[in-house]
């Protein structure tokens, strides 16, 4: 495998990755303020959230709404905020984002939904009171017919509102409202803030059970230092991410190009061998050979092998990254041979572990 060529425009900047709303998302409608909307159509089913990482709770909300809608003829909608609020009201405080905006999309519509509302989060925003919001969002733009959420929403000035002022208002101002309880896996309360803990703690596996599929990264392809091809073995440099990485240290996952999922290993860390570096991800391709000519990939995070460390010279190094290509390849083996078997049993596998 060579390393791949960075033609022209992928000095364009992040343009060719750049999201843009007010379009299509398969059958879903996305657009970034309600003026957009015209004038009201379809009532609306109605969702709302950050949804950061479209985990399984999410996913439960987002399906409800489908099911609800579908039936009645009504629009299915999501309504979601960029940027995160916390970005807005505590910058220091802000967590690192699951899903950057263009994932997010991608996933939401995945659920069939059918128009997710951006609303830009600003502090004018923040500042209307629950009766305000509910009005000015739910009722007038979007004629909301009902509005599921779950058990810790809140909402209006200072958070001031909750579920059970929601159901109040829905009362006065003509929606029902529905609140799903709080969802658990094996003990584990399913939330981006719990999914954030298990990657800063690299149990990349537990959180695939909290999301319904494997941790990812995805961006541009950069030129790296050159190191690996030189001394080890040849990677891809996934570009600086703002986002959300799983704890230092070398990971089996998948990675994808162009469509196509490869086999591989990734680092997350500084390449101490090499000197002190920024946080770079960088995966190696198993068993495969060729030119790459993608501009973008994204990395599937599917066990955690072991820590980052720093060896005397890059020819022990190199011997043991063939120690954790060979273990990655063993656990892909296992991999393969628990798919069949579910698959015979007929059980559903929601993540590589199968758990």
């Amino acid at each position: 495998m060579r390393q791949p060529k960075l033609e022209s425009r992928n000095s364009k900047g992040a343009a060719s990755f750049e999201f843009r709303v007010s379009i299509f998302v398969s059958r879903m409608r996305v657009i970034n303020s309600l003026p957009e909307l015209g004038e009201p159509t379809a009532p609306s089913v109605v969702t709302i959230g950050n949804f950061d990482g479209v985990h399984l709770a999410h996913q439960t909300l987002l399906r409800r709404v489908v099911e609800v809608a579908r039936p009645q003829g009504l629009r299915a909608t999501a309504i979601t905020f960029e940027p995160h609020p916390i970005k807005i009201l505590s910058p220091d405080h802000a967590p690192k984002l699951l899903t950057p905006l263009p994932s997010k999309v991608d996933l939401i519509a995945s659920m069939g939904i059918d128009m997710l509302v951006v609303l830009p989060f600003t502090r004018e925003l923040a500042r209307q009171s629950p009766l305000e919001f509910v009005r000015r969002v739910l009722v007038d733009p979007l004629r909301a017919s009902s509005v599921h959420v779950g058990p810790n929403f809140r909402f209006g000035y200072r958070q001031s509102g909750d579920t059970e002022i929601l159901e109040e208002l829905g009362k006065q101002e003509g929606f029902r409202v529905k609140v799903v309880p709080m969802l658990c896996v094996r003990g584990d309360r399913v939330s981006s803030t719990r999914i954030r803990e298990l990657l800063t703690e690299g149990q990349v596996h537990k959180a695939t059970r909290l999301l319904g599929r494997p941790f990812s990264s995805r961006g541009l392809i950069v030129a790296g230092m050159g190191v690996g091809h030189k001394h080890t073995v040849p990677t891809l440099n996934l570009a600086p991410i703002e986002e959300q990485l799983p704890k230092v240290g070398v990971y089996v996952t998948h990675t994808r190009l162009g469509g196509v999922s490869h086999d591989s290993v990734t680092n997350v860390g500084f390449k101490p061998t090499f000197g002190d570096h920024r946080l770079t991800v960088e995966t190696f391709l198993l068993d495969f050979s060729g030119q790459i000519d993608e501009t973008e990939m994204e990395i599937e995070f599917l066990y955690r092998l072991r820590d980052e460390m720093k060896y005397q010279n890059p020819a022990i190094l190199k011997v043991q990254i063939q120690e954790d290509a060979r273990r990655a390849l063993k656990f892909f083996r296992l991999l393969k041979q628990y798919r069949q078997s579910t698959t015979k049993s007929g059980h559903q596998v929601i993540g590589p572990s199968g758990h």
